[in-house]
């Protein structure tokens, strides 16, 4: 199983730690035809990229594109669930000078409103203590996602059920309908062998990306394809590994 791309890495411009010329680099070493560089959203407090800095990224990655004849750079944005009535953490400037749009739950965000601060940092740790707490914690972090992928156009949902609880069926229903693929994380335990076998009862796509830090770490994704091995998912329903 051969990658074709890696649709998941970070840089400097959050926490990563390389630049964005480091990431390509590293990926062009690795053989890739494609590399994407999406930074956490603006929202998230203690690593997110600068909004402003958005704009300065897109003229570096089309100077890179320019340079090499022999990958493409994407710019995109990992972004953040910012409420459960399905915000997110761009907008439609950042929307309009992106390529690709990720969307995962993480920590370090201060959500939209009470409700959700509530539901996300009091309701959703103590459901994984609470069993009578946990059915409609899933619920609710499930559907905000659902909402999230209504709102916006996003093509991949990170680490699916890594940072909160999620109805992976339900989850992977709704992506296959709006065109959204899950993504198989390999810095992540999620998507897990078992979840990944309860998707694929639906018709979902997957994406196995490294979410690298380091360019080093580019096009790592071991560990993603040795799940995807184990739970025996059908080549064509993986977007970013080479057909043969």
């Amino acid at each position: 199983m051969r990658l074709i791309g890696d649709y998941h890495t970070h840089t400097i411009f959050s926490h990563g730690k390389g630049s964005i010329r480091d990431n390509v680099e590293a990926a062009r070493k690795k053989g890739l035809k494609q590399i994407a560089i999406c930074d956490h959203g603006p929202g998230h407090r203690l690593y997110g990229v600068k909004r402003d800095a958005l704009f300065h990224m897109r003229g570096i990655v089309d100077g890179l594109n320019k340079e090499y004849g022999d990958i493409e750079v994407l710019l995109g944005v990992e972004a953040n669930v910012m409420s459960y009535d399905g915000s997110i953490d761009v907008d439609d400037d950042i929307l309009g000078i992106i390529d690709i749009l990720l969307l995962g739950f993480h920590y370090g965000i201060i959500p939209k409103g009470w409700d959700s601060r509530f539901k996300f940092y009091i309701l959703n740790p103590l459901s994984k203590l609470l069993p009578p707490l946990q059915k409609n914690m899933i619920a609710w972090n499930t559907g905000a996602i659902i909402r999230a992928m209504d709102r916006y156009p996003i093509d991949i949902i990170t680490h699916p059920g890594s940072k909160a609880r999620l109805d992976i069926g339900r989850l992977a229903r709704a992506a296959y309908d709006r065109g959204v693929a899950l993504e198989i994380n390999s810095s992540h335990s999620q998507l897990s062998v078992e979840n990944i076998e309860i998707a694929l009862n639906e018709k979902v796509e997957f994406y196995i990306n490294s979410d690298a830090h380091h360019p080093s770490r580019v096009g790592d994704v071991a560990t993603g394809i040795e799940r995807a091995l184990k739970a025996k998912i059908p080549i064509d329903r993986i977007v970013n590994v080479e057909k043969e």
